[in-house]
């Protein structure tokens, strides 16, 4: 699944790591008209407001402050966009189910969220953040539910795994992937433990992404 250049060559490949480290910020949007061109590979991250999205993004390229993380579940607002290089993106969707705003406004993000993931072309995959011990929310079945109407390759990241035992995370984690496989028909959703404080499931986070963005592992 490579991605295409203007010229119809395929991107080049690089290493995992390196491409994730030299991830910038590039765009907030706040409206559709505002985002990049919809080119190359991108993958987004959704999630309730306080499944600890901006940390995982954090951990995964490596920096402590490209997402911005806040005690106030709900501060995203906007659609931030995260460049890798020319051809991919990482994309952080404004969280949902928790912000203290109107209804009004929190409409309006549900609907230019669903929006771009419903039109963009170079939507590639879905990475899915729930907190481990509150996990399968029924906004997140929604979210599930969509992507699997549409065939959009799912990952859930239950994360927070290090506030469990052990024990109590592995069977959470069977659990959640028996629900899943359970409606998931076309087997398009993946489930794994993870946690950006320790960094539990990071190296499997980074095959998921790899195979999306074709990297080499």
């Amino acid at each position: 699944m490579d991605s295409k250049s203007p010229d119809n060559k395929p991107s080049p490949k690089f290493t995992n790591i390196a491409a994730y480290r030299g991830a910038q910020f590039e765009i907030s949007a706040a409206q559709l008209t505002q985002l990049p061109a919809d080119q190359g590979i991108e993958v987004a991250f959704a999630g309730r407001s306080n499944a600890g999205k901006s940390s995982a993004i954090n951990k995964i390229t490596c920096q402590k402050s490209l997402a911005r993380t806040s005690k106030t579940p709900g501060r995203t607002q906007l659609i931030n966009f995260f460049k890798m290089d020319e051809h991919r993106r990482l994309v952080d969707l404004p969280g949902y189910g928790y912000a203290k705003v109107s209804e009004d406004i929190k409409r309006r993000w549900q609907q230019t969220m669903e929006q771009y993931l419903a039109t963009r072309q170079s939507l590639k995959g879905l990475i899915l953040l729930m907190d481990i011990r509150h996990p399968l929310k029924e906004i997140d079945q929604q979210l599930l539910s969509w992507s699997w109407s549409v065939g959009m390759p799912t990952h859930v990241l239950l994360t927070k795994a290090d506030k469990l035992k052990t024990g109590q995370a592995k069977n959470t984690l069977l659990r959640v992937r028996k629900e899943i496989s359970d409606n998931d028909a076309k087997g398009l959703t993946s489930v794994q433990l993870f946690s950006a404080l320790k960094g539990t499931g990071l190296d499997e986070t980074y095959a998921v992404l790899n195979a999306w963005f074709a990297l080499e592992n």
